[in-house]
């Protein structure tokens, strides 16, 4: 059952009132007792979702689903042969030399 939003045309009153889709709008604001109130045009309409276990990927597509799994597995298998998480993993470092540099002048053209 909706909640909808009602204003009153004489004092200006707004307030929200849960009530069947069948219903009949409600006429006489509670705060007067006038019969001005009218019901909000566009309220009432969204749907929310309360509790645990609504998540965006509940209603995926079977094509999403299916290239999603693909990802997944191939994720999985490629950190399976891996020791290191790639989060930590960074680029190696040049060794450094082990060579004494050598004092020879290189050849002069003459």
């Amino acid at each position: 059952m909706p909640t909808y939003d009602y204003e009153c045309g004489n004092c200006g009153e707004k307030t929200e009132i849960f009530q069947k889709i069948t219903d009949d709008p409600i006429k006489k604001c509670p705060a007067c007792g006038k019969h001005k109130l009218v019901r909000q045009f566009g309220t009432g309409a969204a749907i929310v979702f309360k509790g645990s276990g609504f998540y965006q990927t509940d209603y995926r597509t079977d094509s999403y689903k299916k290239g999603a799994e693909s990802e997944a597995k191939s994720k999985d298998s490629g950190a399976s042969s891996d020791s290191k998480p790639s989060a930590e993993s960074k680029p190696a470092a040049p060794a450094p030399s082990t060579e004494k540099p050598s004092k020879k002048k290189p050849p002069t053209k003459d």
